[in-house]
Formats: structure tokens, C-alpha cells, sequence
């Protein structure tokens, strides 16, 4: 044990800096998430949460999720074998991630992305792109016909495409090039997108499959601005377990929403969520939508904020602030600054031009929280909260308080029974 918790952030923060993530494959999920093997199971983000709980865009994933697989042929049908027949387990539980619903199947193609100095993994679905999509709670029609392309097309052929490369991509790298482009990498990826496409485009031109795949390939992954957000995630979550392992310290090192409770994981606090109930994002809304429409806030994309980029880093992307609702430039300083308060050092890999070349945030400390009352920005896509209707507007969120006071009630109870 460590002699302070000072001493044992500082080692959490060791691990963070040493991990080396790089993305190496893409497979169906099944094939290396071990609980998706064990019978109907599905993942989902956020903490625990049971089929009757889940608010509409995770229960629309759901129900496309049991059309994709087969386990239903309707809507009714896909509803009562949700309620009777499904496991459910975190995303977090099982070394992935999932933005929004987060809900991901057997047969879903996940990112494999692989620690090259600790050794560890992580996984994250694949970006669907624009549209109705099952993210957001969408489930028929153009949904189902994507993620069955992305299954017998898209996946296999990135697979091919990244083992052309020795160690596939050195996600460090690519994302240090994408945050002096611009790129907060939760609201704005447009710069890593495109980075992560000419890192593939000539392995993916080589490939056996017809012309015709190879175009249609390359067109989704031109037109999909987000798709590297997916990657960040996997990217993110493969860093914060590294530094999880420590197993001491008060560095949160996991943020997650499931619709109804919003919950961290602290390093010193082992596998243990403490949750409070989610508040609602606030932000600019499509035509024909308002703030009533709104869903709570959902999704492992969180995950981003934890490893001190998204909202933490908007000083990166001030364009995003005019998206998500706020005024511009002194608008995203102001909120990198406020964030810089929370977490206790800088990220030097990621420098920021328009921050004067400091490095984004790193290491969110539970008690600099509670100390500060100050809670993290996170930037959010906002979603329709009923089922099968998707996207609606964009904005930002702040956790609940509470998730942190019961972190720090629990850190200072584990660290007098261990003295």
C-alpha cells in the first residue's frame, strides 16, 4: 500500500502515461468478449441496468439488437424475449465500451485495441454513421441493413487492412497529430477520421474483395466524421484499465450513464460503482425537436472525459462550443480552465495549439471534486428518449455530485480500515 494517496496517483498516472494502445483488428464480438458466448447475452453501457429500467433509445438498441441476431422476427416479439429471456452486463465489465445505448451483440464487429507496453485490451462497436441509427435507439429498416453490411463487409475487410500492419495503428501518435487539428475527439473527430482513413486507404485499395466493396468502404468511412470516436473510446478505456490496475488511489477511472444512474469506478475502490441519478443534457436541438424531447444521459462515451479529453479538452475544438450550444472561443478556455482544477496533471502528449501547447488534462481526482464542487463537462450526443426515433440535438452534461462524495466517503473508510 501506497504511504499517501498522492503517492499512489502519481503511480495511476505512471501507468496511463506508459500505455501504448494501438488498434490491431476488428472481429465479431463474440469471438473475444467471453460473456457474449454464454447464451442471449447483450452488452450496454452505464452501470448495471435491467431490461424494465432502461429508458427508450437503450430499450430501441435492445430490440434491433434481437432482430440482428435472430432472436426475433417483430417488435412485440423482440420486447417480451428482452424481458425474459436476456442477460445484460455492462460494457465496462468486460474490457469495452459502447457510445449511447451502448448495446452490443455476439455478431457485432467490435475494434480490438491492444496495449502495447501493459498488455491489456479493450473493445468498442463501430461507428454507424449518420442517420437513424441503433445507438440512438433506432432498430429497423436502414438500421438493420447497415450493421448487416458493417458485419459481412465493413469489419472483415478493416480486419484484413490492419493486419497488413505489423502492430497496426499507433492510436498515440494519431490522436497527438488530431488534437493540433482541431479534434476534441468526443463532439469532433473529423481530423482523426480522416487521419485513421489515410492510415487505410492504400491496405484497404490492396484488398482481394470487388471494386464495388472496396468503394462502398471507403465512401462510409469518408463521409463518417465520427467514426473515430469509436476508436478514442476503445482507445481511452485500454488506457484508464492500465492505470486501474494499480489498484490504489483516488483517480476516477471510469464515467458511464445508462439512462437512470450515472457512475464512476475509482482505481483505489476496485470494481465498484458509485452512482447517482443522471441529470439531462442541455444544447441545441434538430429542427422540430426541444429539450422535452430529451433523453437523461446515456452512453460510455464518458470515457473520453476520464482520460481528460472531450469536454475537458474544448480549448481543443472552440468550434464545438457553438455546436453544443455555447458562445465560442473564451467559452471553450473558460472550460478547459475550470477543468484543469479537477484533474491533477497534464497530458504532454496532447498538446493543444490554442491553449498555448498545454498538454490536455489528465487524472480526475475524486477529491478535488467534492473539494471544488466543480464536476466534469462532457460533451453528449442527445437522443430521442423514446425508442426507434435517434438523434435529436447535441450538447453537454455534468455528472452528479453525489457519484463523487460516496467515492471519497468510500476511499478515506478503505484507507483507515487498511492503516
Amino acid at each position: 500500500m501506497y504511504a499517501t494517496i498522492n503517492e499512489a496517483n502519481a503511480a495511476v498516472i505512471a501507468e496511463i502515461r506508459k500505455a501504448r494502445p494501438h488498434l490491431v483488428d476488428v472481429r465479431p464480438a463474440g469471438e473475444c468478449i467471453p460473456a457474449l458466448a454464454e447464451g442471449p447475452v447483450l452488452m450496454h453501457a452505464g452501470p448495471p441496468i435491467e431490461w424494465a429500467a432502461m429508458t427508450g433509445p437503450m430499450k430501441g438498441a435492445v430490440i434491433g439488437a434481437c432482430l440482428f441476431e435472430g432472436w426475433a422476427k417483430t417488435v412485440a416479439d423482440a420486447e417480451a424475449f428482452a424481458a425474459a429471456k436476456i442477460r445484460f452486463v455492462p460494457c465496462h465489465d468486460n474490457a469495452s465500451v459502447g457510445p449511447m445505448g451502448g448495446i452490443t451483440s455476439a455478431h457485432m464487429p467490435v475494434l480490438v485495441v491492444r496495449n502495447a507496453a501493459q498488455g491489456n485490451v479493450a473493445h468498442c462497436n463501430l461507428n454507424e454513421g449518420i442517420g437513424k441509427v441503433m445507438r440512438f435507439g433506432a432498430y429497423e429498416g436502414e438500421v438493420q441493413t447497415r450493421l448487416a453490411w458493417m458485419r459481412d463487409v465493413l469489419a472483415p475487410m478493416l480486419s484484413r487492412a490492419l493486419k497488413r500492419k505489423p502492430d497496426g495503428l499507433d492510436l498515440t501518435a494519431l490522436m497527438a497529430q488530431a488534437i493540433t487539428m482541431g479534434d476534441e475527439f468526443h463532439q469532433r473527430n473529423i481530423a482523426a477520421s480522416a487521419l485513421l482513413l489515410r492510415s487505410l486507404a492504400a491496405d484497404i485499395a490492396a484488398d482481394e474483395a470487388s471494386s464495388e466493396e472496396k468503394q462502398a468502404v471507403l465512401r462510409f468511412l469518408e463521409r463518417t466524421d465520427q467514426f473515430f470516436l469509436n476508436v478514442a473510446m476503445a482507445h481511452c478505456k485500454c488506457v484508464m484499465d492500465a492505470g486501474h490496475a494499480v489498484g490504489e488511489g483516488s483517480i476516477v477511472t471510469a464515467m458511464t450513464r445508462n439512462g437512470r444512474d450515472f457512475g464512476i469506478r475509482v482505481a483505489g475502490l476496485g470494481n465498484r460503482w458509485f452512482i447517482a441519478p443522471v441529470n439531462t443534457p442541455v444544447g441545441l436541438f434538430f429542427t422540430g425537436y426541444s429539450q422535452a424531447d430529451a433523453n437523461p444521459d446515456i452512453g460510455d462515451s464518458a470515457i473520453t472525459e476520464t482520460f481528460g479529453i472531450g469536454g475537458a479538452a474544448m480549448i481543443a475544438a472552440p468550434g464545438v462550443t457553438r455546436f453544443v450550444g455555447s458562445g465560442g472561443f473564451n467559452d471553450a478556455l473558460e472550460i478547459s480552465e475550470e477543468m484543469r482544477e479537477i484533474y491533477v496533471e497534464a497530458n504532454t502528449t496532447l498538446q493543444i495549439p490554442t491553449w498555448d501547447f498545454q498538454g490536455a488534462c489528465l487524472g480526475l481526482d475524486v477529491r478535488r471534486v467534492v473539494e471544488t464542487g466543480i464536476t466534469p463537462v462532457i460533451n453528449t450526443g442527445i437522443a430521442h428518449r423514446l425508442p426507434g426515433i435517434g438523434q435529436v440535438g447535441a450538447g453537454t452534461v455534468r455528472p452528479p455530485l453525489a457519484c463523487f462524495e460516496q467515492a471519497l466517503t468510500a476511499l478515506a473508510e478503505s484507507r483507515t480500515r487498511a492503516a
